[in-house]
Protein backbone atom coordinates (compact mmCIF):
# COMPACT_ATOMS: atom_id res chain seq x y z
CA UNK A 1 0.00 0.00 0.00
CA UNK A 2 1.27 3.18 -1.26
CA UNK A 3 2.30 5.16 1.65
CA UNK A 4 0.35 8.39 2.38
CA UNK A 5 1.52 12.08 2.33
CA UNK A 6 2.53 13.66 5.43
CA UNK A 7 0.22 16.68 6.29
CA UNK A 8 2.32 19.82 6.39
CA UNK A 9 1.77 22.74 9.00
CA UNK A 10 3.18 26.20 8.49
CA UNK A 11 3.05 28.58 11.43
CA UNK A 12 3.37 31.95 10.64
CA UNK A 13 4.99 34.26 13.51
CA UNK A 14 6.14 36.86 10.67
CA UNK A 15 5.45 37.96 7.04
CA UNK A 16 8.36 38.18 5.26
CA UNK A 17 6.91 39.91 2.14
CA UNK A 18 5.05 42.51 3.84
CA UNK A 19 8.14 43.47 5.67
CA UNK A 20 10.58 44.22 3.21
CA UNK A 21 7.69 46.57 2.01
CA UNK A 22 7.25 48.31 4.96
CA UNK A 23 10.78 48.72 5.92
CA UNK A 24 12.07 49.06 2.52
CA UNK A 25 15.03 46.81 3.09
CA UNK A 26 16.23 44.83 0.13
CA UNK A 27 15.44 45.53 -3.39
CA UNK A 28 13.32 45.18 -5.74
CA UNK A 29 14.37 41.88 -6.62
CA UNK A 30 14.92 40.67 -3.47
CA UNK A 31 11.22 41.76 -2.72
CA UNK A 32 9.98 39.87 -6.01
CA UNK A 33 11.48 36.61 -4.89
CA UNK A 34 10.80 37.04 -1.13
CA UNK A 35 7.11 37.28 -2.47
CA UNK A 36 7.19 34.52 -4.86
CA UNK A 37 9.04 32.12 -2.45
CA UNK A 38 6.69 32.91 0.62
CA UNK A 39 3.54 33.07 -1.34
CA UNK A 40 4.21 29.02 -3.07
CA UNK A 41 5.55 27.69 0.38
CA UNK A 42 2.61 28.69 2.22
CA UNK A 43 -0.07 28.00 -0.61
CA UNK A 44 1.55 24.33 -0.72
CA UNK A 45 1.30 24.11 3.05
CA UNK A 46 -2.24 21.79 4.05
CA UNK A 47 -3.16 24.47 6.72
CA UNK A 48 -1.24 27.77 7.42
CA UNK A 49 -1.50 29.22 10.82
CA UNK A 50 -1.11 32.87 11.81
CA UNK A 51 -1.61 34.49 14.62
CA UNK A 52 -4.21 37.52 13.96
CA UNK A 53 -6.90 38.34 11.63
CA UNK A 54 -4.79 40.85 9.79
CA UNK A 55 -2.13 38.62 8.96
CA UNK A 56 -5.07 36.08 7.15
CA UNK A 57 -6.20 39.17 4.91
CA UNK A 58 -2.63 39.59 4.31
CA UNK A 59 -2.07 35.84 3.02
CA UNK A 60 -5.54 35.91 1.05
CA UNK A 61 -5.29 38.84 -0.95
CA UNK A 62 -1.79 39.49 -1.85
CA UNK A 63 0.01 35.26 -1.60
CA UNK A 64 -3.33 34.18 -2.66
CA UNK A 65 -3.44 31.32 0.14
CA UNK A 66 -7.19 29.27 -0.16
CA UNK A 67 -9.26 31.03 2.72
CA UNK A 68 -10.02 27.51 3.46
CA UNK A 69 -6.48 26.84 4.84
CA UNK A 70 -6.02 29.57 6.90
CA UNK A 71 -6.35 29.14 10.32
CA UNK A 72 -5.71 32.16 13.20
CA UNK A 73 -4.49 31.13 16.83
CA UNK A 74 -3.41 33.82 18.61
CA UNK A 75 -0.05 34.00 20.67
CA UNK A 76 -0.34 33.02 24.25
CA UNK A 77 2.38 34.80 27.15
CA UNK A 78 4.83 32.66 28.25
CA UNK A 79 5.04 34.16 31.25
CA UNK A 80 2.81 32.05 34.59
CA UNK A 81 0.33 33.68 36.13
CA UNK A 82 1.14 35.80 38.46
CA UNK A 83 -0.89 37.92 40.70
CA UNK A 84 0.21 42.12 39.92
CA UNK A 85 3.75 43.18 41.73
CA UNK A 86 3.82 46.16 43.13
CA UNK A 87 6.28 48.78 41.08
CA UNK A 88 8.35 49.86 44.03
CA UNK A 89 8.86 46.49 45.01
CA UNK A 90 9.95 45.33 41.25
CA UNK A 91 12.10 48.92 40.95
CA UNK A 92 14.01 47.86 44.34
CA UNK A 93 14.50 44.80 42.95
CA UNK A 94 16.33 45.87 40.28
CA UNK A 95 17.97 48.58 41.29
CA UNK A 96 16.27 50.87 39.03
CA UNK A 97 14.87 54.25 39.80
CA UNK A 98 12.10 54.76 42.38
CA UNK A 99 11.52 58.32 42.49
CA UNK A 100 10.39 58.96 38.93
CA UNK A 101 8.23 57.37 36.27
CA UNK A 102 9.19 54.70 34.54
CA UNK A 103 8.59 54.40 30.65
CA UNK A 104 9.98 50.77 29.61
CA UNK A 105 10.44 49.14 26.37
CA UNK A 106 11.12 45.88 26.06
CA UNK A 107 12.32 43.43 23.50
CA UNK A 108 14.33 43.57 19.65
CA UNK A 109 16.55 46.65 18.81
CA UNK A 110 16.36 46.43 15.41
CA UNK A 111 15.09 48.40 12.39
CA UNK A 112 11.75 47.94 12.51
CA UNK A 113 11.11 48.86 16.04
CA UNK A 114 12.45 52.97 15.15
CA UNK A 115 13.84 53.43 18.18
CA UNK A 116 15.47 56.38 17.86
CA UNK A 117 11.99 57.89 18.71
CA UNK A 118 12.30 57.01 21.97
CA UNK A 119 15.66 58.18 22.59
CA UNK A 120 14.61 61.56 21.24
CA UNK A 121 11.79 61.63 23.66
CA UNK A 122 14.54 60.80 26.58
CA UNK A 123 16.82 63.51 25.04
CA UNK A 124 13.69 66.17 25.74
CA UNK A 125 13.30 65.11 29.16
CA UNK A 126 16.43 65.93 29.68
CA UNK A 127 16.51 69.30 28.49
CA UNK A 128 12.88 70.12 30.11
CA UNK A 129 13.66 68.19 33.54
CA UNK A 130 10.64 66.02 33.35
CA UNK A 131 10.13 63.81 35.91
CA UNK A 132 10.24 60.56 33.75
CA UNK A 133 13.16 58.09 32.84
CA UNK A 134 13.22 55.62 30.13
CA UNK A 135 14.58 51.72 29.85
CA UNK A 136 15.50 50.19 26.87
CA UNK A 137 15.79 46.61 27.56
CA UNK A 138 16.92 43.85 25.20
CA UNK A 139 19.33 43.74 22.32
CA UNK A 140 19.29 43.64 18.32
CA UNK A 141 21.23 44.75 15.64
CA UNK A 142 20.50 48.33 16.21
CA UNK A 143 21.37 48.44 19.51
CA UNK A 144 24.99 49.85 19.64
CA UNK A 145 24.13 52.39 17.55
CA UNK A 146 21.43 53.96 19.40
CA UNK A 147 24.05 53.78 22.25
CA UNK A 148 26.12 55.84 20.58
CA UNK A 149 22.94 58.02 19.89
CA UNK A 150 21.66 58.29 23.12
CA UNK A 151 25.54 59.57 24.77
CA UNK A 152 25.02 62.01 27.17
CA UNK A 153 21.64 61.51 27.84
CA UNK A 154 20.73 60.69 31.71
CA UNK A 155 17.19 59.94 31.72
CA UNK A 156 17.62 56.64 29.52
CA UNK A 157 19.29 53.42 30.72
CA UNK A 158 19.77 50.46 28.60
CA UNK A 159 19.59 47.00 30.10
CA UNK A 160 20.27 43.93 28.44
CA UNK A 161 18.77 40.33 28.00
CA UNK A 162 16.48 39.23 30.96
CA UNK A 163 15.76 35.70 31.97
CA UNK A 164 12.16 35.16 32.44
CA UNK A 165 12.33 35.89 36.54
CA UNK A 166 14.46 38.92 35.69
CA UNK A 167 12.17 39.74 32.67
CA UNK A 168 8.79 39.45 34.73
CA UNK A 169 10.25 42.01 37.71
CA UNK A 170 11.06 44.60 34.60
CA UNK A 171 7.38 44.61 33.33
CA UNK A 172 6.35 44.95 37.15
CA UNK A 173 8.84 47.70 37.69
CA UNK A 174 7.44 49.96 34.95
CA UNK A 175 5.07 53.03 36.10
CA UNK A 176 4.28 52.30 31.56
CA UNK A 177 5.23 50.06 29.29
CA UNK A 178 5.76 51.29 25.43
CA UNK A 179 5.40 50.20 22.07
CA UNK A 180 7.85 51.78 19.48
CA UNK A 181 7.16 50.81 15.66
CA UNK A 182 9.72 52.74 12.98
CA UNK A 183 6.64 55.04 10.87
CA UNK A 184 4.88 53.00 7.95
CA UNK A 185 5.40 49.86 10.04
CA UNK A 186 1.60 48.50 10.39
CA UNK A 187 1.33 45.09 9.87
CA UNK A 188 4.35 43.46 9.27
CA UNK A 189 4.81 41.67 12.75
CA UNK A 190 2.33 41.21 15.69
CA UNK A 191 4.83 42.70 18.67
CA UNK A 192 4.57 39.32 21.05
CA UNK A 193 6.06 41.75 23.56
CA UNK A 194 2.14 43.13 23.88
CA UNK A 195 1.16 39.45 25.33
CA UNK A 196 3.47 39.87 28.24
CA UNK A 197 2.77 44.05 28.68
CA UNK A 198 -1.03 43.23 29.12
CA UNK A 199 0.15 40.15 31.73
CA UNK A 200 1.79 42.62 33.79
CA UNK A 201 -1.43 44.82 34.39
CA UNK A 202 1.05 48.32 33.77
CA UNK A 203 -0.86 50.61 30.87
CA UNK A 204 0.81 50.81 27.57
CA UNK A 205 1.62 53.70 25.45
CA UNK A 206 2.11 52.73 21.86
CA UNK A 207 4.01 54.79 19.51
CA UNK A 208 2.59 53.31 16.13
CA UNK A 209 0.25 53.57 12.85
CA UNK A 210 -3.05 54.05 14.43
CA UNK A 211 -4.32 51.31 11.68
CA UNK A 212 -1.86 49.29 12.43
CA UNK A 213 -1.85 45.93 14.07
CA UNK A 214 -0.23 47.20 17.47
CA UNK A 215 -2.68 49.89 17.42
CA UNK A 216 -5.71 47.23 16.59
CA UNK A 217 -4.51 45.57 19.86
CA UNK A 218 -3.89 48.36 22.31
CA UNK A 219 -7.25 49.50 21.41
CA UNK A 220 -9.11 45.99 21.26
CA UNK A 221 -7.81 45.61 24.61
CA UNK A 222 -8.44 48.93 26.25
CA UNK A 223 -5.21 48.84 27.91
CA UNK A 224 -3.48 51.56 26.99
CA UNK A 225 -3.34 54.70 24.37
CA UNK A 226 -1.45 55.23 20.76
CA UNK A 227 0.45 58.30 19.96
CA UNK A 228 2.12 58.63 16.04
CA UNK A 229 5.49 57.23 15.03
CA UNK A 230 8.21 58.88 14.85
CA UNK A 231 7.08 62.01 17.05
CA UNK A 232 9.11 62.32 20.31
CA UNK A 233 7.52 65.21 21.54
CA UNK A 234 4.06 63.54 21.41
CA UNK A 235 5.37 60.39 23.15
CA UNK A 236 6.69 62.42 25.95
CA UNK A 237 3.75 64.45 26.69
CA UNK A 238 1.23 61.41 26.22
CA UNK A 239 3.68 59.93 29.23
CA UNK A 240 3.35 62.62 31.17
CA UNK A 241 -0.05 63.16 30.88
CA UNK A 242 -0.31 59.71 32.06
CA UNK A 243 1.49 60.31 35.26
CA UNK A 244 -0.96 62.51 36.25
CA UNK A 245 -3.76 60.30 36.54
CA UNK A 246 -3.15 57.38 38.03
CA UNK A 247 -6.87 56.05 38.36
CA UNK A 248 -6.51 56.17 34.36
CA UNK A 249 -3.27 53.91 34.48
CA UNK A 250 -4.82 51.16 37.06
CA UNK A 251 -7.95 50.86 34.57
CA UNK A 252 -5.52 50.55 31.70
CA UNK A 253 -3.33 47.80 33.65
CA UNK A 254 -6.71 45.75 34.38
CA UNK A 255 -8.14 46.17 31.03
CA UNK A 256 -4.67 44.59 29.58
CA UNK A 257 -5.10 41.53 32.04
CA UNK A 258 -8.89 40.64 31.27
CA UNK A 259 -7.99 40.80 27.43
CA UNK A 260 -5.37 38.75 28.08
CA UNK A 261 -7.12 36.30 30.03
CA UNK A 262 -10.14 35.96 28.15
CA UNK A 263 -8.54 36.36 24.25
CA UNK A 264 -4.86 35.94 24.54
CA UNK A 265 -5.05 32.29 27.13
CA UNK A 266 -2.77 29.30 26.90
CA UNK A 267 -6.06 26.83 27.15
CA UNK A 268 -7.97 28.61 24.63
CA UNK A 269 -4.98 28.59 22.16
CA UNK A 270 -4.12 24.91 22.58
CA UNK A 271 -7.74 23.80 22.32
CA UNK A 272 -7.76 25.45 18.72
CA UNK A 273 -4.48 23.17 17.83
CA UNK A 274 -5.85 20.51 18.97
CA UNK A 275 -9.08 21.31 16.79
CA UNK A 276 -6.99 21.41 13.95
CA UNK A 277 -4.99 18.63 14.26
CA UNK A 278 -7.96 16.78 14.49
CA UNK A 279 -9.44 18.31 11.77
CA UNK A 280 -6.69 17.39 9.41
CA UNK A 281 -6.08 14.00 10.57
CA UNK A 282 -9.28 12.50 10.25
CA UNK A 283 -9.81 14.52 6.31
CA UNK A 284 -10.53 12.45 3.85
CA UNK A 285 -8.62 9.18 5.08
CA UNK A 286 -10.30 8.00 7.93
CA UNK A 287 -7.23 9.23 10.20
CA UNK A 288 -4.58 7.36 9.33
CA UNK A 289 -2.15 10.12 7.83
CA UNK A 290 0.65 11.63 9.91
CA UNK A 291 0.80 15.48 10.67
CA UNK A 292 4.21 17.23 10.82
Amino acid sequence: MKPRKPRLIIWVQDIYTLGLEETGEGGGLAAWVTRRVEGATLRSADKVVVIHDRFADYLRNELAVESRKIAVIRNWAHLPDRDVVDSSEAKSALGWPVDTTLAVHTGNMGAKQGLENIIEAARLADAENAPVHFILVGDGSERQKLCELARGISRLTFVGSLNDESYSLALSAADILLVNEKPGVAAMAVPSKLTSYFHAGRPVVAATDSEGISASEVFASGAGVVVPAGQPRLLLEKILAMRENPEIMAEFGSNGRLYRQAILGRDAAIQRWSELLTELLTANDGGDDKTR
